[in-house]
C-alpha cells in the first residue's frame, strides 16, 4: 500500500546528483504545469493547484472513513496502474540509452557536496516506509509481515529509483533536465510523444494521491493510538458503527490537511514534512537503542535489526546531519512544531495518560546508579495519570474479596480505576524472560477473575495484571508507578515484628517513603457501619478523613474522630476545627486526656473499622517510641486501616532510600498475606 508514497517524486528524476536536478518533487511538476493550464483564470482567489489538493483531499478523507478495505483497493489500483506507466517508460528509454551520458558520475568540478541538501530535501519520498507500521495493529502476522514489507518496499523503489534515474539520464542532455521542473514530462515527450507525456504526468498525480491516501490512513491511526494513550482526547476512539473507522481521528487528520493546504504553499509545506520526519527517524533510531538497553519484559522482537548498534548509530546521526542543510524558516518551523508538541504533553497528556515510557521506567529502576539529574527529569515527565487509579495486590482469596470491596468504595467515589495485580514470586536463579514463557499462572488467572466479579458490583472500571518478581515488596513498588497508581490499598498479616539491628519498627520501614498513598489493612471483615479515626493533626490524618468520608458517601457510615490531648477543651476545640476542615463536620466528637493507647483500645469496642494515620504528630510517633504499635492493632477486635500519604521528598531522593526498605521488609512481610506468591 505504502510503496507508491515512496515513488512520489520518483517521477520527477530527483533522486540523481543536485547539481542536475534541483527541485526533485513529483508535486512540483503537476503544480508547474497545472498553473501554466489555468493561468489565465485569474479571478479564482485560489490556486488552481490547491483548488485540485482541497479536491483530492476531500476524496480520500471520504474514501478512508468509509473503510480500510476501500482503501487499500484504492491503493492497489494506484500501485498497479503507476508501475506499468514506469515500466513502459524504462523499457523504452533503456533501448534508448547512452551510458555516456551518464559519465562522469561525479563531476570533478562539483564534487558529492551538492549530494546531502538534495538527500534532505527528496527525504518525503521516502515516508512511505515507517507509514507502514502506523497500521501494523491492521496486519496479519506483523512480526513476519511488517520486516517483509519495510525491506521489500525499500528494495523495490530503489530498484525501481536506479532504472528510471538512468533512464532519464542517458536518454536526452543534460541541458533538457538540468533545472527543469518537469524533466520526465518533457523526457517522455521526447521519448514516447504527447501520450508519453500526459501518462507521466498522470502517474506523477496518480503518485501525489496515493501518497495523500495513504498518509490519511496512517495519521487518522496514529491519532487512534494516541486517543487510546489519553495523550490526545480518548472520544477520537470512537468507531463508525457501520463502517468500523476510527472516523473521528479521520475527521481530525482530514481538518488539519486542509487547513496546511489553505495557509501554506506546497514547497513549504513538503520541506518542512521532511525536517519534522527526520526528526522522527533520528529518534526512533534512539528508541530501538533505549529498547535494546532497557530490555522491557513487554519488548520480544520477533525480527532484530542487524549489526546492532552500528546502524541505528548511523540512522541518528545521518537524520540529523541532514536537517541542517535546510533553509533555517523551514528548521524553524518544524522546531515550533515540536515545541508546540512537548507544551501539549505537560499542559495536557501528562495529567491524562497513564502508560510510563520505557526511558522512564529504566531510569527510576536504575536510580541508585545514575545521575540525580537524569532522574529527576524522568520523574519530572512521567504521566500523571487522568483518572484515579487504586491499585490492589491480591494473592489470599481469604482478604481479596474485602480489598477489592474497599478500593472500588474508593474509586467509584472519584470515577476511577481499580487496579488489581497478583504478584507472582520468581526464584532468584531463574530469569524472569524464561519464567514468562513456562510459568502457568491458573491461581493468579482465579484470583484476578475473582477480583473481576467482586468489582462488578461497583461503578468502576477494573484492570487485572499478572507480575513476575524475584522480590515481592520491590513489585508492588513497581506497580505503584508502572500502572499510574494514586492509592494503593494492600493487605497485612499478622507476622509483625522488629527489623533485626534496627531501632526503627516495621511500621517505620514500610512508610518511610510510600510512592502513593497507602492503606494497609489488618482485615478482621469489612464492615463500614461504624468508623473511628484517631487523629493529631498532620497530612497522613487528612488521608483517613478522606478514605472515611468517602465510606460515608458510599454506605451513610457512621464517623467517630477522636483526640487525645493534655487538655480536654483545647482538644475539643482542636477536633471540632480539624472536622469542619475534612467535611466531617457531622461526626461524632471524641476527647480523652491520658494514655493514647488506651484511648484507642476504649474506643473501638464499639468500632467495626479503625482508620488512622501511619505516622500521626503526636500519635504514632508516640506509640512506636513505646512500641506498642503492635499491640494496638492486634487487641482490637475491628479491621484497621492504616494510612500514610505519598511522600513528599523529590522522588529521585524516595528512590535512592528504596533498597534498604526491601530488603529490611522482605523478613518481616514473609506472612504479608495479600502479597504473597
Amino acid at each position: 500500500m505504502h510503496l507508491v508514497h515512496c515513488l512520489e517524486v520518483l517521477l520527477a528524476g530527483a533522486t540523481g546528483w543536485g547539481w542536475r536536478l534541483p527541485q526533485p518533487s513529483t508535486w512540483q511538476d503537476s503544480e508547474n504545469i497545472l498553473q501554466h493550464s489555468f493561468r489565465s483564470q485569474a479571478l479564482i482567489s485560489l490556486s488552481a493547484v490547491k483548488l485540485v489538493a482541497l479536491a483530492g483531499a476531500g476524496l480520500f478523507i471520504f474514501i478512508n472513513y468509509i473503510g480500510a478495505k476501500e482503501t487499500g483497493r484504492l491503493q492497489n489500483i494506484i500501485v498497479i496502474t503507476l508501475i506499468s506507466i514506469l515500466a513502459v517508460f524504462t523499457c523504452i528509454g533503456l533501448l534508448n540509452a547512452d551510458i555516456s551520458k551518464v559519465r562522469p558520475v561525479v563531476p570533478p568540478d562539483r564534487g558529492v557536496s551538492p549530494l546531502l541538501p538534495v538527500t534532505g530535501l527528496i527525504f518525503v519520498s521516502y515516508l512511505g516506509f515507517v507509514q507502514i507500521t502506523s497500521v501494523a495493529e491492521e496486519i496479519q502476522d506483523p512480526g513476519r509481515n511488517l520486516p517483509r514489507a519495510v525491506i521489500g518496499s525499500v528494495a523495490i523503489v530503489t530498484s525501481v529509483y536506479v532504472f528510471v534515474l538512468l533512464t532519464i539520464l542517458a536518454v536526452v542532455d543534460n541541458s533538457l533536465i538540468a533545472n527543469n521542473a518537469t524533466a520526465v514530462v518533457d523526457v517522455a515527450r521526447q521519448l514516447i510523444g504527447p501520450i508519453g507525456a500526459a501518462a507521466m504526468l498522470f502517474g506523477g498525480l496518480l503518485a501525489t494521491a496515493s501518497s495523500a491516501n495513504a498518509s490519511i490512513l496512517a495519521s487518522s491511526r496514529i491519532n487512534f493510538a494516541m486517543g487510546r494513550d489519553s495523550i490526545i482526547t480518548a472520544s477520537l476512539n470512537k468507531i463508525h458503527p457501520r463502517f468500523e473507522t476510527p472516523y473521528r481521528s479521520i475527521g481530525i487528520t482530514g481538518a488539519f490537511i486542509i487547513g496546511f493546504i489553505l495557509i501554506a504553499d506546497v514547497e513549504t509545506l513538503a520541506t518542512a514534512g521532511s525536517v519534522l520526519h527526520l526528526i522522527i527517524y533520528g529518534l526512533l533510531n534512539i528508541a530501538l537503542i533505549i529498547m535494546r538497553v532497557a530490555d522491557p519484559a513487554s519488548y520480544q522482537p520477533v525480527y532484530h535489526v542487524p549489526l546492532y548498534p552500528v546502524v541505528p548509530l548511523i540512522g541518528v546521526i545521518t537524520s540529523f546531519t541532514l536537517i541542517g542543510f535546510f533553509n533555517l524558516t523551514i528548521i524553524s518551523l518544524a522546531v515550533g512544531f515540536v515545541l508546540f508538541a512537548t507544551l501539549w504533553y505537560f499542559v495536557y497528556a501528562r495529567q491524562h495518560a497513564t502508560k510510563q515510557g520505557v526511558l522512564g521506567k529504566y531510569i527510576l529502576r536504575q536510580s541508585e546508579r545514575l545521575p540525580d539529574a537524569a532522574v529527576s527529569a524522568a520523574t519530572t515527565v512521567q504521566p500523571d495519570g487522568g483518572d484515579y487509579r487504586v491499585l490492589v495486590p491480591v494473592a489470599d482469596p481469604d482478604t481479596e474479596t474485602n480489598l477489592i470491596r474497599l478500593a472500588s468504595a474508593i474509586a467509584e467515589t472519584y470515577s476511577g480505576t481499580v487496579i488489581a495485580v497478583h504478584i507472582e514470586q520468581v526464584p532468584d536463579q531463574t530469569a524472569l524472560e524464561s519464567a514468562k514463557q513456562t510459568l502457568d499462572t491458573p491461581e493468579s488467572d482465579e484470583l484476578l477473575s475473582t477480583a473481576q466479579d467482586d468489582a462488578a458490583a461497583f461503578d468502576v472500571d477494573i484492570e487485572t495484571h499478572t507480575v513476575l518478581s524475584h522480590q515481592e515488596l520491590e513489585a508492588v513498588f513497581d506497580a505503584v508507578e508502572t500502572y499510574g497508581a494514586d492509592l494503593t490499598v494492600m493487605g497485612w498479616g499478622s507476622n509483625i515484628q522488629r527489623v533485626p539491628g534496627r531501632a526503627e519498627s516495621a511500621i517505620d520501614e514500610l512508610f518511610s517513603s510510600p510512592p502513593a498513598d497507602f492503606l494497609v489493612v489488618k482485615d478482621r471483615g469489612f464492615n463500614p457501619e461504624q468508623i473511628l479515626v484517631p487523629t493529631a493533626g498532620g497530612p497522613d490524618s487528612e488521608l483517613a478523613a478522606g478514605v472515611a468520608a468517602t465510606l460515608t458517601e458510599a454506605y451513610g457510615t457512621h464517623v467517630s474522630l477522636l483526640h487525645v490531648a493534655d487538655d480536654a477543651a483545647s482538644g475539643r476545640e482542636f477536633l471540632e476545627s480539624w472536622a469542619e476542615d475534612h467535611n466531617l463536620s457531622d461526626a461524632e466528637l471524641r476527647v480523652e486526656t491520658g494514655s493514647v493507647e488506651t484511648a484507642i483500645k476504649q474506643h473501638a469496642t464499639d468500632a467495626s473499622m479503625l482508620i488512622v494515620g501511619a505516622s500521626e504528630r503526636g500519635l504514632l510517633s508516640r506509640l512506636t517510641r513505646e512500641t506498642v504499635i503492635e499491640q494496638v492493632l492486634d487487641e482490637v477486635e475491628c479491621s484497621v486501616l492504616l494510612a500514610q500519604q505519598a511522600d513528599q521528598r523529590t522522588f529521585w531522593q524516595r528512590l535512592l532510600r528504596r533498597w534498604s526498605h526491601y530488603y529490611g521488609l522482605c523478613s518481616y512481610l514473609e506472612g504479608w498475606g495479600n502479597t504473597r506468591a
